[in-house]
């Protein structure tokens, strides 16, 4: 396939947990008629998230290139061919995984965000807003709501588009309307 579209190199979709930004983002993908890539952070800590996983992979249907990157988004992201367009889903169990890792979350952060602003291909990625809740009562919660929080504004600053669903309905927030 030639790379003769006219596609946005990065969007971002936000939204809380089970809000349908998943599906919309995978429609944004769909609209593209590239090949299409996947990569997937989620891990199967349990049967739960198992189904969650399995779930997600049969709405997707077979003709997704996936690829597992629990922690290292980058070496996935170079992956990526440039006739390719990617959903990154999602960057908030990334955050997670590099919590439970103990990495470094600025410099991983910083480096997740200009892999994707050098990218040869049209990425989506999808992320959770965190940040309309209450405040956390414990430490640990309050730092992933910040990490997220600066996470999602590095990521909305870097993209042409934004999106927030709510209900299953998305909204633009950035971008020509």
């Amino acid at each position: 396939m030639t790379s003769n579209h006219t596609t946005v190199p990065l969007r971002l979709v936000l939204g809380g947990a089970n809000s349908g930004k998943s599906l919309f983002a995978e429609t944004l993908v769909r609209q593209s008629e590239r090949p299409r890539r996947y990569i997937a952070t989620a891990q199967a800590w349990d049967d739960e998230m198992r189904a969650k996983i399995a779930a997600h992979q049969t709405q997707r249907g077979p003709d997704w290139t996936t690829v597992e990157a629990p922690l290292d988004l980058v070496s996935a992201l170079l992956l990526a061919q440039p006739d390719e367009i990617v959903l990154l889903d999602c960057v908030t169990l990334w955050l997670t995984n590099l919590i439970i890792a103990e990495q470094d979350i600025s410099r991983a952060s910083k480096s997740l965000c200009v892999a994707l602003t050098q990218a040869t291909c049209p990425i989506v990625v999808v992320s959770n807003e965190v940040g309309q809740g209450i405040t956390p009562d414990n430490a640990m919660a309050r730092a992933f709501v910040k990490h997220q929080g600066n996470l999602n504004q590095a990521l909305a600053a870097a993209a042409l588009e934004v999106f927030f669903v709510t209900a299953g309905i998305p909204q633009k927030i950035k971008g020509t309307q």
